[in-house]
């Protein structure tokens, strides 16, 4: 490519490449530029292209309108553009008079069909430069280009070397192009609007003046925003040497682009407009659709693929564009490659937007069908081959029982959020209902030794290999935060022999490109610091694990910590989210159970209440019912509204603060969500997509907000690390660790041969759930292992189970991931399932009762962090994958109430220094700087000083206490040594002040 430092010279060089790729150079003038400015329309090339490829219909119309027909037609079409929109007239053309005339060819499939082919060889690509467009001013455009005279995309090209940017660019779209003239009209003419420069590429559908909202639609650059080093060409060439030629662009139009249609709904819920917006892919989504495709069509059906884009990303379009190529997609025979494509989610978003997306594109209903009735809507969807079915992983157990005539065939299988989705009984019931792999196939495949088999083992043995990756099965896994079982059975190995992803899109470029919030960006922690006295005289023995926990939980349930940290959230709120996003921001406090969830939602009902605010409502989310004590509540009950309705009520301006209890921590988008108030523990994925709820942008929404009362920043930051760019798996599981389980289990002589066995047969062969006689004899068969296990001694049982347990997830997960065939290992997991179920369970933490036993003596939450947790740019970071050893249980030791008090209370050291006492004097200092407490000083009595000094005394102590958190630690824990430090001080303070 011939360069130039110029803008002008960026120019050429792009329409060279053009030129060069298949588009005709056109200038528009005199009378063309006229029209273009009247109609939006190069309406010269669009009469070629008709009379080129319709000249019968054109005749036709001639007659019926005469001379004037070409003014009749093109009234005609300018009609329907504006009543249907560019998008619609270009799929399904347009009729007049009974007459249907096309604006366009898409590419066919093949070249099967010679008329349609060369049809489509006649399309019109022209590149114009300079394009006036406007009769009520001189302004132009740099570029503009069009299919068969019709101006599907518009660009403005910038050169940095001239001292412009692609800022400038947006800014030109933003102040100088109205969009009230047809040109600038969303669907009314381009698809869209390209701001560019040699660096970076900008794009909107819709220009609204200064509200106009430009998107990236860069490639990336390693890991992070803009794109990679161009050698011997611009950084942003791939936009107009791949995206924008001719093929590239009828595809985009046929088969991306589309309306998408948003409910509009007034402070009640009810839908009160529609919204319409034109979709164009980003650039990843593009990118991963296009490449998933190409390496199907080179590598046939049975391929696993992970998409690991960042949360908020857009991944709802990039499977319903996938899902509609994936049913699209024919082999060199003109046989479709996929029978049907099976699309599991549990989002309903998905549900409807697919419909939407795929009757815009394909022309027809009922290519897609969600399965919302029984298993058997299911099973019948897959027999008739329904191109694209949408269904949740938890209705494939049940055709198991129902259905047993699945023919199978070639089948795409989507998985929306694949980590929880790759694992248990119902993933394993997919896979073995699509599966076509028979007996057979493991002997022509050499894979078993033994000539003849006992019935038990053969179908044990189908069993196996219908499990895992399966040669006419191709599973396309789409999350945020994969974990290692989701990146070794979905990823794609790498040169390094270490599982990885297909495609990515990471947090820290979506970060960077502005197309998601950085959550982390603004993060408080709170601590809360409390003293729980033993409040009986008696000094029970407990269960030190349990009681830990107990004693936790009585403190977080309380009344006293539920009001504070109510009053905390609200005034926070009140002062700080209300007025963002033009008074329009939300918030959500995660709490740690369903019965915090009923506590807070009452104690915020209450404080509101008290306070008189009548700008703030509340709801909550929770499932099912809760007890708390006698009374009962449920989440309909509390709001007034049904659980349906409750994400459109949160989205009115009626409701601003939502409390949950887990629901709505995950797939849940709501842009004007702006500030989490979090009181629950989070940790790992459940941390990076609880808090990415708050990720999602809208116009006004310029920043997040976190308040953490409970995790530290630091683990925070360990959580989200390992997501913030590529994630990799460090090492890949072995199966030799079964046999290593399987060692640890065998010495405790729980079962024998004959009793697995005999469980295995009645679970294959003879069939438990067709059989009440099966049932009691398992029964009787398990029970003897039960009776064993009870004679092992409690460390014994904890270890069994513990490893017994481990044996089993294992041995499911590598069932997954290779074709692993032993029959005996099989057996034994059979049986262990069985078994677990049976075994005695110990008493748990919910037999124990403290609360009776115990006070809470002192509390008080402190800030101890306030900034931005920052995340490493490292490249890619390497998890470890899930541990599958065998691990022995720990003894729960038995100890006083009092000892674990003793243990929570004192968190630090006593050895103190004299610097250590220097902290003393800064407490002093600040007290004598209060206001209030030298005009208390000043106007009592001691006795009555005393009383309002130790009320204010442990609040000045915990403001110093991030300066010598050891010694004002001693003050919190140790009740003499506090009533030594205050007595003494306040003392010296009286008599001071009264001097």
């Amino acid at each position: 490519m011939r360069m130039d430092v110029s803008e002008t010279g960026f120019e050429s060089n792009i329409e060279i490449s053009l030129v060069e790729a298949g588009y005709m150079k056109r200038e528009l003038t005199s009378e063309a530029r006229q029209k273009f400015k009247d109609h939006a329309l190069d309406v010269e090339e669009l009469f070629a292209f008709l009379e080129d490829t319709q000249s019968k219909r054109m005749r036709t119309l001639e007659k019926i309108y005469g001379a004037e027909y070409k003014q009749k037609v093109l009234n005609r079409i300018l009609d329907q553009l504006k009543k249907r929109g560019l998008l619609e007239c270009v799929r399904k053309g347009i009729k007049d008079r009974g007459v249907k005339l096309d604006l366009a060819y898409n590419k066919p499939p093949t070249t099967m069909n010679r008329s349609l082919y060369e049809k489509y060889k006649k399309n019109r690509f022209a590149v114009s430069r300079q394009v006036y467009y406007s009769n009520d001013n001189q302004n132009s455009l740099d570029m503009v280009l069009f299919l068969n005279g019709l101006p599907l995309v518009v660009m403005e090209l910038k050169n940095p070397l001239t001292g412009q940017t692609v800022e400038h660019a947006k800014k030109q779209f933003r102040k100088d192009r109205n969009s009230k003239e047809t040109l600038f009209k969303s669907n009314s003419r381009a698809i869209v609007y390209l701001a560019v420069d040699p660096d970076e590429v900008f794009m909107t559908t819709e220009l609204k003046g200064n509200a106009t909202y430009f998107l990236p639609f860069n490639r990336g650059n390693n890991g992070g925003k803009g794109n990679p080093v161009g050698y011997d060409t611009y950084r942003t060439s791939y936009l107009w040497e791949s995206v924008l030629t001719p093929d590239s662009l009828l595809d985009l139009v046929y088969r991306f682009v589309f309306v998408k249609r948003d409910d509009i709904v007034d402070s009640n819920g009810d839908v009160i407009a529609e919204r319409q917006m034109l979709i164009f892919p980003r650039y990843h989504q593009l990118d991963v659709v296009r490449k998933i495709e190409k390496d199907v069509e080179e590598k046939s059906v049975g391929t696993n693929y992970l998409v690991q884009h960042s949360a908020g990303s857009g991944k709802t379009n990039s499977i319903s564009w996938l899902a509609h190529r994936l049913a699209k997609l024919h082999d060199e025979e003109n046989e479709a490659v996929f029978r049907s494509v099976i699309v599991i989610t549990d989002r309903r978003v998905l549900d409807k937007q697919l419909q939407d997306a795929v009757y815009q594109l394909e022309h027809k209903s009922g290519m897609v069908e969600r399965i919302d009735k029984d298993s058997s809507q299911l099973a019948d969807a897959i027999n008739s081959e329904t191109r694209i079915i949408i269904t949740t992983l938890q209705k494939f157990p049940f055709i198991m029982e129902k259905v047993t005539d699945l023919e199978r065939k070639k089948y795409a299988v989507i998985i929306d959020e694949a980590h929880s989705s790759q694992g248990g009984k119902a993933s394993a019931a997919l896979t073995n209902i699509l599966s076509d792999k028979t007996l057979e196939d493991a002997y022509e495949e050499d894979r078993l030794a033994e000539e003849s088999l006992e019935d038990t083992e053969e179908k044990i043995i189908e069993t196996i290999l219908k499990s895992g990756k399966q040669d006419n099965v191709s599973f396309f896994a789409f999350t945020a935060t994969p974990k290692p079982k989701t990146l070794e059975k979905f990823g794609a190995m790498g040169a390094d022999g270490k599982p990885r992803a297909f495609h990515q899109y990471t947090m820290r470029q979506a970060i960077e490109e502005g197309f998601i919030h950085n959550v982390l960006e603004n993060y408080t922690a709170y601590k809360t610091f409390y003293k729980i006295a033993k409040d009986v005289d008696e000094d029970p023995v407990v269960s030190k694990k349990q009681a830990t926990k107990k004693l936790a939980q009585y403190v977080s349930l309380h009344p006293h910590n539920i009001a504070q940290k109510t009053e905390i959230i609200v005034e926070h709120y009140r002062n700080f989210t209300q007025h963002k996003i033009g008074g329009r921001a939300k918030a959500m406090v995660v709490t740690a159970s369903r019965l915090h969830a009923v506590r807070y939602k009452l104690a915020f009902d209450k404080y509101i209440k008290a306070q008189g605010y009548t700008d703030l409502q509340t709801i909550v989310a929770f499932s099912g019912t809760v007890n708390d004590g006698e009374v009962p509540y449920t989440e309909p009950e509390m709001n007034g509204f049904s659980e349906k309705e409750l994400p459109k009520k949160f989205h009115s301006d009626d409701y601003k603060v939502l409390l949950v209890a887990e629901k709505y921590q995950t797939g849940f988008d709501e842009p004007l969500l702006h500030t989490m108030y979090v009181d629950k523990p989070l940790s790992g994925i459940k941390a990076v997509q609880t808090l990415s709820r708050l990720n999602r942008t809208c116009p006004g929404k310029d920043d997040t907000f976190i308040l953490d009362f409970v995790n530290d920043p630091e683990e925070i930051q360990a959580s989200f690390q390992p997501y913030y760019e590529a994630t990799i798996l460090s090492e890949t599981t072995d199966p030799n660790l079964l046999y290593d389980l399987q060692a640890e289990i065998d010495p405790y002589q729980v079962y024998t041969e004959e009793e697995v066995a005999a469980v295995n047969e009645l679970e294959v062969v003879t069939g438990l759930k067709k059989s009440t006689k099966a049932q009691i004899e398992l029964n009787a068969w398990i029970d003897k292992g039960v009776e064993r296990y009870k004679k092992l001694s409690e460390e014994e049982q904890e270890t069994f189970k513990s490893t017994a347990t481990k044996f089993i997830r294992t041995y499911g997960f590598v069932l997954q991931i290779v074709t692993f065939i032993d029959v005996d290992l099989h057996k034994l997991h059979i049986y262990l399932t069985y078994l677990l179920r049976k075994l005695p369970r110990k008493g748990t933490d919910k037999d124990m009762y403290l609360a009776d036993n115990v006070a809470l003596q002192y509390y008080r939450n402190q800030k101890v962090f306030e900034g931005s947790i920052e995340l490493e740019k490292t490249g890619g970071e390497e998890i470890d994958p899930q541990k599958h050893g065998a691990g022995g249980a720990t003894e729960d030791e038995k100890v006083q109430l009092s000892s674990i008090l003793d243990k929570i209370n004192e968190r630090f050291g006593t050895d103190f220094s004299e610097t250590d006492f220097l902290s003393r004097e800064q407490v002093k200092e600040d007290m004598m700087a209060s206001e209030d407490i030298m005009r208390k000083a000043q106007n009592n009595t001691l006795d009555n000083f005393k009383f309002s000094f130790e009320k204010s005394f442990m609040d000045f102590v915990i403001d110093r206490i991030s300066s010598n958190e050891k010694f004002f630690m001693k003050i919190l824990e140790d009740e003499e040594f506090k009533t030594i430090i205050m007595e003494d001080m306040m003392n010296e303070i009286f008599s001071e002040v009264n001097s």
